[in-house]
């Protein structure tokens, strides 16, 4: 560890959760929103568009500045960014309102993923960064479960509008926090003056960093597109009630949970690209029989009750090997490029989530209104990330 002030741990955890918090706790009020500002349900759902958009160039944005500024600065000024975005979505009448808050909440708030990732590279190093990460990826398993629980509360007793009062006091505890309580991580001495075309090509030539991004980017595929096609697959195709389905998250966010706690149990003995292995092994394993089953449901017929239990269950243990190789592929990810750290985050984040897009569009354009396309889509995610890792080992 180095000798700069250690950061409070639940202040980086709110602060890298905020982001996922706002991505999903008005997702349950789309429908009232589209009502509500009279528009149609895919303008509605293009608010969710948006806000990736204006992620993706947050991401470019704040690391290279922070670099040059520092972090705390950038830190303050993406949230405040967030904070008024989230005032503008409160007041919207229109769905140009929205949309324009939207993109200016996202960019804002995509701070809380960039500078989180860049400030624990500050300050932790090996062993203490994989834990770090472990420690962080265990509690984030929450925010995405929380997010719609939160939100579907507050939308139907409350109405839609609320749901960005709550997160307007969210961002502005969390702004005070890391005004009164958030230490300066890179210090002038430290920091580089890189180009970001340099870094950019660098990282380009890079493997490590181009295969970590990789595995980073199709277990964030799996996981987005479960997310847009599991209600089709649950609800139209097998019958599960909608209250019911969200409810099933909570047994996800529980299993992400476990294996951030299993992975930080095993950076006692193991190093973080052996946890990685690992990981990835149950997530394959759990795709592999989710694939087998369903293929399998097309000869031998199963209940649908039978099916929904089986499909829980087994993206409970896919959820559990996402979570101990995600956390552990960013935690090797940039190891070379400390000096220039919240630069090459901005880069790598923005290329994973290119990728993640790739992905999503990519389970979008197979759906069918059948239960083969997510489980065969996901094994040929998994093949692919696979491959990608025995060169990481052959490193």
């Amino acid at each position: 560890m180095s000798s700069i002030k250690t950061p409070s741990l639940w202040l980086i955890i709110l602060i890298v959760g905020l982001p996922q918090l706002s991505e999903t706790a008005y997702s349950p009020a789309l429908p009232d929103i589209a009502r509500s500002l009279n528009t149609t349900d895919t303008l509605a759902e293009y608010t969710l568009t948006i806000y990736l958009f204006g992620f993706a160039l947050g991401t470019l944005f704040w690391g290279r500045l922070s670099d040059k500024h520092g972090r705390k600065p950038c830190m303050l000024g993406g949230l405040f960014l967030f904070l008024m975005g989230c005032v503008g979505c409160y007041f919207s009448t229109t769905i140009e309102m929205l949309m324009l808050s939207r993109l200016l909440q996202s960019f804002g708030g995509s701070v809380g993923s960039v500078l989180g990732q860049a400030i624990c590279r500050d300050v932790f190093h090996g062993q203490a960064l994989g834990k770090m990460y472990a420690t962080i990826g265990t509690s984030l398993s929450i925010f995405p479960a929380l997010g719609p629980v939160v939100g579907g509360v507050i939308d139907q007793n409350f109405g839609w509008s609320a749901i960005f009062l709550f997160l307007i006091v969210f961002a502005v505890f969390v702004w005070g926090s890391s005004l009164f309580m958030l230490n300066e991580t890179h210090p002038v001495a430290s920091r580089n003056p890189a180009s970001m075309g340099g870094i950019a090509k660098r990282m380009l030539r890079d493997k490590h960093v181009l295969i970590c991004g990789l595995l980073v980017a199709g277990c964030n595929g799996i996981t987005f597109s479960y997310y847009a096609e599991a209600p089709f697959f649950l609800i139209e195709l097998l019958g599960l009630s909608p209250s019911a389905y969200g409810i099933t998250f909570l047994g996800l966010s529980g299993a992400g949970v476990l294996g951030g706690v299993l992975s930080r149990t095993l950076h006692n003995r193991y190093a973080s690209v052996e946890i990685l292995g690992y990981g990835l092994w149950i997530l394959c394993g759990g795709v592999v029989v989710f694939a087998g089953v369903i293929a399998s449901s097309a000869i031998i017929p199963m209940p649908q009750h039978v099916l929904i239990g089986i499909t829980i269950i087994l993206m409970s243990i896919i959820m559990l090997g996402i979570s101990m190789t995600t956390t552990n592929a960013l935690s090797i990810s940039l190891k070379e490029y400390r000096n220039v750290v919240g630069t090459a985050s901005s880069l790598f984040g923005f290329g994973y989530y290119g990728v993640i897009s790739f992905f999503t569009l990519g389970m979008g354009g197979l759906h069918n209104d059948t239960l083969y396309p997510m489980p065969l889509y996901f094994l040929g995610i998994v093949i692919v990330m696979m491959i990608a890792f025995r060169q990481l080992q052959k490193e």
